[in-house]
């Protein structure tokens, strides 16, 4: 009996396209927030363009930072490779020494690169909103929540510790501003902890350059799962009534990318 043929028909080649034309292998990738993933190679260079546009705009304010970064990177390359040299083994640790001596140039660029932006934006208004919208961890701002013609401003920041109100300003003016906006949030969020700071250089104010490290050094009070419902509760006072600088320096968004980027690097 003659064996029939299939009707089955060969799959066209075409590098497992799909109808829409995405090739079968790289469609679908796509990471936890909806959006396509990419590339390791792609993710590298990303941060490079970042580094050397942070090296660019902080060695204009810091003509001294690439004789820095070497002299440190020679003197703990030179460290590590003397301890080689006692132990016989140069060659074995010179990729430390390498290693070493360019994480301590780097640490060190992230550092200066921070110091020259708050020098910039120091003595500025927003300046204290452009802090707070840069420290690391879960921190909600709010900026200018209250203020005055004068460029006063009060921002609120939530976060582990409670809320944080912090003025900028004329001290007699934002204290004013402080008092009215720690009143009016009380009736909001009972006994959440509420701390105020006035950022200045008088006598119990908090100087520009420690209110990051003022605020996160706050103690914790709230669990993770305290702070989304007190998050939820504030929501019903809205955001911002006035306008605040959205970037204190010229080119702040740059300056922005200088100190934050960098900084998670040092």
């Amino acid at each position: 009996m003659a064996r029939s043929k299939s009707s089955d028909q060969t799959a066209p080649s075409g590098g497992g396209k799909t109808p829409n034309g995405a090739t079968a292998s790289g469609a679908g990738k796509v990471g936890k927030d909806g959006q396509p993933k990419v590339g390791r190679l792609k993710k590298i260079g990303n941060n490079g363009r970042l580094m050397k546009q942070a090296f660019t705009l902080t060695r204009r304010n810091d003509p001294k930072l690439p004789w820095v970064l070497l002299i440190w990177f020679i003197v703990v390359f030179s460290v590590v490779e003397l301890i080689g040299i006692l132990l016989d083994s140069p060659f074995l640790f010179l990729p430390f020494a390498i290693i070493l001596g360019a994480l301590a140039a780097l640490i060190v660029f992230g550092r200066r690169a921070q110091g020259s932006a708050y020098r910039q934006v120091e003595g500025q208004p927003g300046a204290a909103a452009w802090a707070l919208e840069n420290m690391r961890g879960d921190w909600r701002v709010s900026s200018g929540v209250a203020g005055t013609p004068q460029l006063d401003a009060v921002h609120r920041v939530l976060g582990r510790p409670g809320i944080i109100l912090v003025g900028e300003g004329s001290p007699q003016r934002v204290r004013g501003l402080l008092a009215q906006e720690k009143k009016k949030i009380a009736r909001v969020v009972g006994d959440t902890p509420i701390y105020d700071v006035v950022v200045g250089d008088g006598e119990g104010q908090v100087p520009f350059k420690k209110l990051s490290a003022h605020v996160m050094k706050l103690p914790r009070n709230l669990s993770a799962a305290e702070l989304n419902s007190l998050g939820r509760r504030m929501s019903a006072l809205g955001g911002a009534r006035m306008p605040v600088p959205g970037g204190p320096l010229p080119g702040g968004r740059q300056m922005s990318v200088s100190q934050r980027q960098v900084r998670r690097r040092g």
